[in-house]
């Protein structure tokens, strides 16, 4: 589960209904801040164990994601 998006639906329907104050409006910025890192970092785990096969099944990985992948990178 992300961390924080319970809070980020709360402060979108305060938004929509009586608006945010300053302080609120700076929580959401970071919330969402957080919330991209977070999916982002989870792209990138998905990344960093797949590895690309043809209907042969020959690894056809690119040679890039290999090149991260050893460097540890992704």
């Amino acid at each position: 589960m992300i961390v924080g998006l319970d809070r980020i639906n709360k402060l979108a329907k305060i938004q929509k209904t009586v608006g945010l104050t300053d302080a609120e409006r700076e929580e959401q910025k970071e919330l969402r801040e957080n919330y991209l890192k977070q999916i982002r970092g989870q792209v990138l785990d998905s990344f960093s164990g797949m590895t690309v096969v043809d209907p042969l099944g020959n690894d056809v990985t690119p040679e890039k994601l290999k090149r991260e992948q050893e460097l540890g990178n992704i």
